[in-house]
């Protein structure tokens, strides 16, 4: 998709900064990190959103792969794994991607 800003980060025509890659998904740190440690990780291939990646188990289970892959890398235990998935969530960018947040606390156990 030649007007994904995601698929150009892939395909190296944006820079970032790479954090981990594989042959299904692309790791890369966030720009406006919420966490000490904030990476997006996307599938290779374009994908809308989640009900869209669902459609191709191969490439689902590979990002979810590429994500436990990840955190094994960069010694997390513990991290939070976040997927937006429309415009009324805070979906900005309509290529997958999960967001990889540790080194802070997220308020839980709530209360």
């Amino acid at each position: 998709m030649t007007e994904c800003v995601f698929c150009k980060i892939v395909a190296g025509e944006i820079p970032s900064t790479k954090v981990y890659e594989d042959d299904h998904a692309f790791a890369f740190a966030d720009t406006n990190p919420q966490a000490e440690t904030h990476v997006l990780v996307v599938p290779k291939k374009h994908y809308a959103d989640l009900p869209d990646l669902a459609n191709d188990p191969e490439a689902a289970a590979g990002l979810l792969a590429g994500i436990r892959d990840l955190a094994q890398e960069k010694g997390l235990s513990d991290f939070r794994t976040v997927f937006n998935t429309g415009a009324g969530v805070g979906q900005t960018v309509f290529h997958v991607h999960a967001h990889v947040l540790a080194g802070r606390s997220f308020g839980w156990p709530p209360g």
